[in-house]
């Protein structure tokens, strides 16, 4: 009967976390503010791997099905303690040592206690995202592919010194992919007196990380170097053709040709002892870093930013970047036509009235992307599983605003250099609260 079934789950649960004193002891850390989401989607995502009964896993979906809650007192306490009969808190970890979830190790770092609700509702009455630095209760900031750190040094300047003024730390933490030794990437290269004097300033804890993947930060994570989520995760000129074509959606073969009829043909090849990547501009060879041509798409960068960012900014982004990036995040997959490049000619076809709505915002405007059309959302096949990467990389909330630098707001030295780039049209902001 299923009464018996999950009167012998409760029991298996309750004997498991008696069996399991360390494990108990470390769930704790499990439902934490700001680890409780990522631990309702690791629960959604065992419930639906593991063989269990029909009722159970019904009753347990109920629980941390779509969509996922941020907050214990969303969970339905008479359920939980039928599954575990226990209180919700303890009840949640109990269901965590049962399914074998694995704490985060501790942080040296501090994270935001914020909800997502609650970002969303202060963020939605700033212009600038960065102000949300001055109303978080922690002050964190993942820069992501800081290149010069002209970025890193305005966002101390604007608010480094409220920060020591409210007795509050500042965290920065900087990535970037070029190697402070090559002689490739010219002004996108750190300067040492810049970084030298942020790494003095009062009340900053500031690193950074050259020659460094964005998307190869396990080593980091061990050592303790990075923090688990920040309450900003950033991204300046995203970049282009990086991010400029989504593998998902188009073939290599397509990506590659159409690398070669926009940019020139490319090749790899030798500068000095370093290995680059050779481009045949019209009639100049230019030289770049031996990646600059790989490809992985808005939608790898979206998730990335997702899970380390509470609030996340895209700034400057280009052209081609932005409309691969909107296709991602708006929910109708007409936005996501197969083996199809995005140029010019056929955007307003593809994307029709949100096309017009854009392209006429005025430089310092801004909209809400789901008034044009309804964000993308979890989705699960014809078995009910949830598609875990849809799952990391939706937003709750996006803002779309048009332009490269605005008043008060920190920009890169990129951003900077759109007003005078004839031949570029206004790049866009793009502020994202992941789901």
């Amino acid at each position: 009967m299923p009464s018996d079934e999950l009167t012998e789950f409760r029991h298996a649960v309750s004997r498991r976390a008696r069996q399991a004193p360390a494990q108990w002891e470390a769930s704790k850390r499990l439902v934490e503010g700001s680890t409780l989401p990522s631990t309702m989607a690791q629960l959604s995502d065992a419930i639906q791997r593991r063989d269990l009964p029909e009722v159970v896993r019904q009753v347990l979906l109920s629980l941390f099905d779509q969509p996922l809650s941020s907050r214990l007192q969303d969970l339905n306490s008479e359920t939980l303690k039928s599954l575990t009969g226990l209180p919700p808190a303890k009840a949640v970890r109990a269901l965590c040592v049962w399914f074998q979830l694995v704490p985060p190790p501790a942080s040296k770092w501090p994270t935001t206690c914020l909800s997502s609700e609650a970002v969303e509702g202060k963020l939605r009455q700033l212009t600038n995202p960065f102000e949300f630095l001055a109303h978080a209760d922690v002050a964190s900031v993942l820069d992501i592919g800081a290149g010069d750190l002209s970025f890193a040094e305005e966002l101390v300047d604007l608010y480094g010194q409220r920060c020591t003024q409210e007795n509050r730390p500042f965290i920065l933490h900087c990535l970037d992919r070029l190697d402070p030794r090559s002689r490739l990437g010219g002004p996108l290269h750190v300067e040492p007196e810049r970084l030298h004097k942020l790494q003095q300033r009062e009340g900053l804890s500031l690193s950074f990380f050259g020659n460094q993947d964005m998307f190869e930060l396990g080593a980091l994570d061990e050592r303790g170097s990075l923090a688990p989520r920040y309450t900003i995760a950033t991204c300046w000129a995203p970049a282009s053709p990086t991010f400029a074509y989504e593998p998902t959606r188009l073939s290599q073969v397509l990506i590659a040709q159409d690398l070669e009829r926009t940019r020139g043909a490319f090749r790899q090849t030798r500068y000095g002892k370093e290995v680059a990547l050779e481009v045949q501009h019209r009639d100049r060879a230019l030289l770049f870093p031996s990646w600059k041509f790989d490809v992985i798409g808005p939608r790898a960068l979206l998730k990335l930013l997702a899970q380390r960012g509470v609030v996340c900014v895209l700034g400057s982004v280009d052209v081609q970047v932005f409309w691969e990036l909107l296709a991602q995040l708006l929910d109708d997959p007409r936005y996501r036509p197969q083996d199809q490049a995005f140029h010019p000619e056929n955007l307003p076809m593809i994307f029709g009235k949100i096309y017009e709505a854009l392209t006429s915002l005025p430089v310092g405007e801004s909209i809400d992307l789901a008034k044009l059309a309804p964000l993308r959302q979890k989705r699960s096949d014809s078995a009910g599983f949830l598609h875990t990467d849809d799952r990391d990389s939706t937003f709750r909330y996006v803002r779309i605003t048009r332009g490269a630098i605005f008043p008060g707001m920190p920009a890169s030295s990129t951003a900077r250099k759109f007003s005078a780039m004839t031949e570029e049209v206004p790049p866009w902001l793009v502020t994202l609260i992941p789901a």
